[in-house]
């Protein structure tokens, strides 16, 4: 056990700069927060280490570092400060397999975070965030997602490239489409399925969407649908059918 009490430990800074994207990218370290994110992350064992006020929730074989209130609060983004903060590695990258979902530009961190549980929730192997879709490690995603960041291969990368390779390997590749796709419930989705989820106001981007074997659309009473409950819902369909 380590105690810090001072809210101007080097440490405590370190820890409290991982709240940005360009720290977290340097170190590969993250944050967590509460009990049960604490747990999805040791659970797949990329939790480092236990930042606490309470002794009581040592864990053996981790660094544990009993800190004061207000060092918690300092590190915290909850309104309702927890009492227990993990610091974690990056996840690794795995190989693609089973059915995959491409995410073009996502930028709310609600919305991927969703996805990420729909994608645990509806069997979908692989996420590939492209370049500029939010950051995974951003703590709202985290959040969003209930930890189940830690049980989905993500991937973040080229998307034109993967979707090459994803044809190589004989994946359909499927894109949403409000106006022009088809029927979302008139798609068989056999075989291997790569879907495309655009931004949330401009859609796919056109150089993608040429890249598309066929195009989905969800008949609904309104214009559009989030873009994590449209990915839900095509999700829903892909673990129905296949």
């Amino acid at each position: 056990m380590i105690k810090i009490e001072s809210i101007n430990n080097t440490k405590v800074k370190e820890w409290s700069m991982l709240r940005e994207k360009k720290k977290r990218d340097e170190t590969g370290l993250f944050l967590v927060e509460g009990d049960h994110l604490l747990n999805e992350a040791m659970t797949s064992g990329v939790l480092m280490g236990v930042i606490s006020n309470d002794e009581s929730l040592e864990i053996k074989g981790l660094p544990f570092y009993l800190v004061t209130p207000a060092i918690i609060r300092k590190l915290s983004t909850q309104v309702s400060s927890t009492n227990v903060i993990g610091i974690c590695k990056k996840k690794e990258e795995y190989e693609i397999k089973g059915n995959v979902c491409l995410l073009d530009k996502i930028q709310d961190p609600g919305n991927l975070g969703t996805i990420i549980r729909s994608a645990v929730a509806f069997k979908i192997d692989t996420i590939i965030l492209s370049q500029d879709t939010v950051d995974l490690y951003n703590d709202k995603v985290i959040r969003a997602s209930e930890g189940m960041i830690f049980h989905l291969n993500i991937i973040r990368g080229d998307l034109k490239e993967y979707i090459n390779l994803l044809k190589k390997d004989n994946y359909t590749i499927y894109g949403t489409d409000c106006l022009l796709g088809t029927n979302i419930k008139d798609i068989s989705f056999k075989g291997l399925n790569a879907i495309i989820i655009g931004n949330e106001g401009k859609g796919i981007d056109e150089n993608i969407k040429k890249l598309c074997d066929e195009h989905i659309h969800i008949p609904i009473v309104c214009e559009s649908l989030n873009a994590g409950v449209a990915a839900s819902i095509i999700f829903y369909e892909i673990a129905n059918k296949c």
